[in-house]
């Protein structure tokens, strides 16, 4: 059974066993959240939305739909999530341009991911960095515009004990 703060407003049912909601979040009533999950206070998760098992959700996050986070991924504080090209005010599209974060990836506090952008499996984002492009797997990236500055080895793509 999924842990819920009072504080919270979570409308949806598909929440996960043992996925911890703090104070202060909505959730909204078609998100889907998987097992073992993290989300952090003061954070938003729209309709069409979803996490898989044991992903992390810091404080200050809004995950916009069209947003798909994959199984073990961590997403730092503040990390800024976007899903429209060509936002106008009062402007709804009928499709948002999808972001994809993939198995095991990481992005740091404050990084701004644009629409339609896919980061690879095990890629990690740098704090602060505008992910412009797609992110390989394994691939380090930093910076704005975002660039790769290493790829990371089979050891340190390993869970830490």
């Amino acid at each position: 059974m999924p842990s819920i703060h009072e504080l919270s407003d979570v409308q949806s049912p598909h929440i996960g066993e043992g996925t911890r909601i703090w104070q202060y979040s909505v959730i909204l009533p078609n998100a889907r959240i998987g097992k073992n999950c993290n989300i952090c206070a003061h954070t938003l998760i729209e309709n069409q939305v979803v996490l898989g098992n044991e992903v992390t959700i810091k404080s200050g996050v809004y995950l916009w739909d069209g947003t798909k986070i994959e199984d073990g991924v961590f997403i730092g504080p503040n990390a800024t999530f976007s899903n429209d090209k060509l936002p106008r005010s009062k402007a709804y599209l009928a499709h948002y341009s999808a972001v994809l974060i993939k198995r095991g990836a990481s992005v740091g506090a404050n990084a701004t991911i644009l629409p339609g952008i896919t980061i690879g499996q095990f890629a990690m984002v740098g704090a602060g960095a505008v992910v412009t492009k797609d992110v390989p797997a394994f691939a380090v990236v930093i910076g704005n515009p975002a660039r790769i500055v290493r790829f990371l080895d089979k050891d340190d793509s390993l869970p830490r004990p």
